[in-house]
Order: structure tokens, then sequence, then C-alpha cells
């Protein structure tokens, strides 16, 4: 007969695993420094901000409007001008050896065009072999030249623009990526160490050999994923609330929601990323090979699939597909709200039922992996 649910016994399992936690500086490391550590190496890396893009001009109208636009790009500030230019030759070798990303060539007459109100292009040559800052440095180039070309044509015909466009980035303010990739950074990281702390918890039972001892205790498997989990979900909270005040404080994102909502969301979601690391330690009841597993199946979908660095939008319909089980997306999109957007549950109320339904299934699946071992 199996025994009822004791909370005394439950708490007996927890207080064991905080000694081994205590006996164990290894792992406390790893649940208290590796956050830290992973959310500053990652925010301070990752970046879609291009600034600063090396260029080199060629300019063989060395006129008055060419150095014009020649001050534009630079007073712009996302390019740097690091070599003129002789010849039109030298411009293979600085982008062949990626001295420059790059290269503005100004042809002859360029003024005398200008003023005559005929077409004065000139040629940008880019180095393609990195496309995302290309395409990033042409769009830059093409609104630097438009502009200057919109400020030249008005000012010799001393007219004023019929149609103005006023734009406002709200959420954003200042377009910087710290703001969206540090609070999907909590989500990814949270993930990872979640799973990674339990998947080592029972598979580290069974190489001691002490799996046979708590088997043969009246404990029931609830009461051993629990107890086992609790410890854990308490570093998990304070690595939460370590990471999102690093994300404020360091960081500079701003916190603009509910602080509660925030920690509700992040409860439920640990509990489902705990528990499919309690999961993953029951089936393989190896250390090292539940460690492996974890990472695979928490890093890989949380930091490709849950739209952190790719919009899900653009992927393929299969991939969309597997992205919907995918629990890091719907937490990293509650966070991302949380932080930027000031909303709270009467919208996001949907993300928060996900987390709920994760956490659920997480315990659940835990629940029954374990069961299996000492049934």
């Amino acid at each position: 007969m199996r025994p009822t649910l004791s909370l005394g016994r439950l708490l007996a399992v927890s207080r064991k695993e905080v000694l081994h936690l205590r006996r164990d500086p290894r792992s406390l490391g790893l649940a208290f420094v590796l956050p830290a550590i992973m959310i500053l190496a990652f925010g301070w890396v990752i970046s879609f901000d291009i600034r600063h893009i090396t260029m080199a001009v060629y300019d063989e109208d060395q006129s008055q409007a060419s150095r014009a636009l020649v001050d534009a790009f630079t007073a712009s500030s996302y390019f740097v001008v690091t070599d003129h230019l002789d010849r039109y030759g030298d411009a293979a070798p600085l982008l062949d050896r990626g001295a420059v990303r790059l290269v503005l060539v100004i042809p002859p007459r360029f003024q005398a065009r200008l003023s005559g109100g005929g077409p004065a292009p000139v040629q940008a040559l880019v180095d393609g072999s990195d496309a995302n800052t290309a395409t990033i440095a042409l769009a830059y180039a093409r609104g630097i030249v438009t502009a200057y070309a919109t400020r030249a044509v008005l000012g010799a015909r001393r007219v004023t623009p019929p149609l103005r466009a006023e734009t406002r980035v709200w959420y954003n303010e200042e377009l910087k990526s710290s703001n969206m990739i540090v609070p999907g950074l909590i989500a990814v990281v949270m993930m990872i160490i979640a799973a990674m702390l339990t998947s080592l918890t029972i598979a580290k039972e069974w190489e001691r050999g002490t799996m046979e001892q708590l088997a043969s205790t009246p404990v029931h498997p609830v009461e051993v994923v629990l107890g086992k989990l609790l410890p854990y979900l308490g570093i998990g909270m304070i690595d939460v609330l370590v990471t999102g005040f690093i994300g404020d404080v360091v960081f500079a994102v701003p916190f603009r929601g509910s602080f509660l909502f925030f920690v509700g969301a992040s409860f439920f979601f640990l509990i489902g990323a705990l528990g499919i690391g309690l999961a993953i330690s029951a089936a393989t009841k190896s250390q090292m090979l539940a460690m492996q597993v974890a990472m695979v199946a928490t890093y890989l979908p949380s930091f490709l699939l849950s739209g952190f660095m790719f919009d899900v939008a653009a992927m393929p319909k299969a991939l969309q597909a597997i992205a919907l089980f995918v629990p890091a997306r719907y937490y990293i999109t509650a966070v991302r709200g949380i932080f930027l957007k000031g909303v709270g549950p009467h919208v996001l109320w949907p993300y928060g039922l996900g987390m709920i339904l994760f956490g659920v299934a997480g315990l659940a699946l835990a629940a029954r992996a374990f069961k299996k071992e000492i049934g």
C-alpha cells in the first residue's frame, strides 16, 4: 500500500538535499555564480547594435559638396573614415583584408551635377562576407545619402518640404539591442541552469548507491520529487532576482511592469524547468549523461526556437510548429512585456497560463519518471 503524502517526509528530503549542497561547493558555485556570469558575458557580447563601421573614401571630385557628404557619414556616428584612397584600385585590397567594411566612391563633377539638378550618383562598395553587417551598413548609407540629397535640393530651391515623416519608437526608444537581449537572456539562462542543477540529483543517488536506501523508505515518489525540487526552486528564484537586478542596473534595461507578476511567472517557469531536469536525472542514472542531455534539451531549443535570437515567424513552418512546445518562448515574451512595455496579467495572462501549465507538466513528468525507477 502506497503511503499518503507527508509534509514531514517532504521536508526531510529537502533537508537532505540542502546538506548535499552545503557539502558540494561546486554545485553552489554553479547555482549562484554561473547565472550572473552568463548574463554578464552574453549581455556584453551579444549585440545587434552596429556602430563605428570602418569605411574608406575615394573622392575624385574634391569639392565642397563631396566633403560635406563625407562629413555626413562621419557625423552619423555609424561610420568611421579610416582611409582616403588615391586610386580606385586601392579599394579591393582593403575589402579583402577586412580593413574596412565600406568604400564610398564619389565620382568627378559630383558638385556640378548636384548644382545643376541632374543625377549625381555615388557608389558604395560593401564587404558582403558578413551579410548582416553589410545589409545594415547599406541601409545606413542609403539613409545618409538620401537625407543629404534632400537637404541639398531643398536648400538650393529654398522651399519647405511638402511631406515630413515624424517617427516615434515605443518601449525601446533608443533602439538598444541590450533592452531586447537581456530579458530574453534571463529566460535562456534560467532554463539551462535549472535543468542542469536538478539533472544531477537523482543520478547522484544512483551513482552513490543510496537510491536503494531511499526506495526502501516509506517515502512517496511525489515527496521525493518535491523535496529535491524545493531547495533548487529557492536557489532559482534568487538567481532570477539577481539576473533581473543585473539587467536593470548594469545594462540599464527599464523595468516597467508588475514585480509580482514577474516573480509569479518565473516561479512556475522554474518549477517546469526543474521538473524536466529531475525527469532527465531519473531516466539516465548518470550525472555526466544527465548533464549532457539537459544541456541539449534546454539550451538549443531555448536559444534557437524561442524567439530570443531569431524571429519565429521567419522560420520554416515545421520549426514554427516545434517552437510552439518551447516553454522559453512564452516566458521570454512575458518577461519582455513586463520589462519594456510595463504590461501585466490583463495582457500577458495567456503566457502566465502557459507558465502554469509548463510547471504542472514538468512536475508530472518528473514524478512519472521517478515512479518508474522506485516502483
